[in-house]
């Protein structure tokens, strides 16, 4: 089973939807118990990384989502993989879920935000052929964004993929069983719902 957090940000039932459509079970909840019984955990997320995290600590969802990122395999979503990192120029001041190390960033240079449309990801070449969450995808396709700001992890060997929008920006996060996403794979077409379906198997465990 594959445990969707609700905290009041999440974009729930589009993703919902596209793992319905891959025959995967899931749960949208905010239950610290359905989401530690969990098989896998997905943290999805839209809007303002400052309001995100004050109804994650209003649910008292940060240490079971801590907790689950740790030990089964996880997927963040766009905010949700903003939310991982230490603190966001969105909101100085506001620390996020802290689980890696870096911050996120605006995009510095004059483009239009938020970032609303395809652009392009490639699979940065350490990870071509090995990745998980790449698995039976080309090395550079077309995935749906919608975001103003980007993650900067502090450790470039946990990118996976990358994009650009005036500046190359981390796109995609895999650190073993650990996955994130700025681009939304429920809104991407078929490779997107083969990446849910990749993130769906993964572990071995049945759909």
């Amino acid at each position: 089973m594959i445990a969707i957090v609700d905290y009041g940000c999440g974009n729930l039932c589009s993703l919902r939807n596209a793992f319905e459509a891959i025959g995967a079970k899931t749960v949208v909840s905010d239950s610290l118990k359905v989401i530690a019984q969990a098989d896998k955990v997905v943290l999805p997320g839209v809007g303002n990384f400052g309001m995100a995290m004050k109804k994650i600590r209003q649910k008292s969802l940060e240490k079971a989502i801590v907790f689950a990122a740790a030990r089964k395999p996880f997927l963040g979503i766009c905010l949700g993989m903003q939310l991982l990192f230490e603190e966001s120029e969105e909101n100085p001041g506001v620390k996020g879920l802290r689980i890696f190390k870096g911050k996120v960033k605006r995009f510095s240079v004059s483009q239009k935000v938020p970032q609303m449309g395809w652009n392009k990801v490639s699979c940065r070449e350490q990870y071509a052929g090995q990745s998980s969450l790449f698995k039976e995808l080309p090395e550079r396709e077309w995935f749906f964004f919608a975001n103003s700001f980007f993650a900067e992890p502090e450790r470039t060997d946990i990118v996976a993929g990358t994009s650009f929008y005036g500046e190359e920006f981390c796109a995609a996060i895999e650190k073993g069983k650990f996955w994130a996403t700025q681009f939304h794979p429920e809104k991407s077409g078929k490779y997107g719902l083969r990446m849910l379906q990749n993130f769906a198997k993964k572990g071995g465990e049945k759909q």
